[in-house]
């Protein structure tokens, strides 16, 4: 029987190779999974949250916008981009101001605006509160207030005004009660919607623990009330200020709108332009006061705003 020949096969070429240096799959899958979680082990994540809010309050940050519109009319101004003839220059307007103290125009002007303007805030927010009160607290108070106030609201003050000229001649009470008018209708209506958001729980704790009318207004309503009552005091003192404007340039012998139209007949924009400096630096400081008031009198509440 004839003997058959094999031929003996070649080893593989790697057969020798160490089993180590080719690991298996699933040891390979096991040290994927492990590295990650080391790396984390090492390294922990420190990383602090986005702060989403405005950030921290500025120091003196109101200032900032005037400061950049008084540079821009500076600068239009030394350049020749503003005509002098039409807008004046902010060192013509010093000279100006200056001019104005030293003869005492300007400070019997100022005072009279300043008491007109008191005597209106006063009267306006007085006569605001009492009626938010009443319509707040009361559905027939409501019934009988709100209408007319949201009317009022909806009449631009210069269409009031030929009225009230002829009820009231054009003295010192016309000017009064149009700005009493202006004043009251922001108030009422800020503090008549902080009346109606004071939360129930509130009323239902004040009627639980047999409070009367008085101790009810006085630890529930008021306090409940504040922030719309100051939110409406910002608006108010603007107000004031605007509808001072009006008057005052309406056959008035005295006040800041007065010298300011007196101005328009000569020609003299300098004084003009004193006259706009004054009205908008009282109206920024008279905010600023009711905006420190806010924060002050507001300081438990957390808000956005901080």
């Amino acid at each position: 029987m004839e003997a058959r020949l094999t031929t003996p096969r070649k080893p593989a070429r790697h057969a020798t190779v160490d089993a180590a240096s080719h690991p298996t799959p699933a040891a390979t899958a096991e040290a994927t999974l492990d590295a990650p979680a080391e790396r984390t082990r090492r390294r922990p994540s420190r990383r602090a949250p986005r702060r989403l809010g405005p950030g921290k309050r500025i120091r003196f940050g109101t200032l900032l916008g005037p400061l950049l519109l008084l540079t821009a009319w500076t600068a239009g101004s030394a350049t020749g981009l503003l005509d002098t003839r039409a807008m004046s220059a902010p060192w013509t307007v010093v000279t100006t101001t200056a001019g104005l103290i030293e003869s005492g125009r300007l400070q019997d002007n100022l005072l009279t605006s300043l008491g007109r303007v008191g005597l209106g805030l006063v009267f306006g927010v007085a006569l605001g509160t009492v009626l938010a009160l009443v319509s707040g607290l009361s559905r027939w108070g409501e019934a009988v207030i709100d209408g007319p106030v949201q009317i009022k609201r909806a009449i631009p003050a210069l269409a009031l005004m030929p009225l009230l000229i002829l009820w009231l001649g054009i003295g010192e009470v016309m000017k009064v009660t149009t700005i009493t008018l202006g004043v009251l209708v922001p108030v009422y209506v800020h503090l008549h919607n902080g009346l109606r958001g004071i939360d129930s729980r509130y009323i239902e704790l004040a009627e639980t623990l047999r409070l009367g009318h008085a101790a009810f207004i006085r630890r529930v309503v008021l306090p409940g009330a504040l922030p719309g009552f100051l939110l409406g005091m910002r608006f108010a003192v603007t107000a004031a200020w605007l509808f001072l404007v009006v008057v005052e340039q309406i056959n008035s012998t005295s006040g800041i709108g007065y010298m300011m139209d007196l101005a328009r007949t000569y020609g003299q924009t300098d004084i003009i332009i004193v006259g706009l400096v004054l009205y908008g630096l009282l109206g920024l400081l008279s905010d600023g006061a009711v905006r420190l008031i806010q924060r002050r009198a507001l300081s438990w509440q957390r808000t956005l705003g901080g």
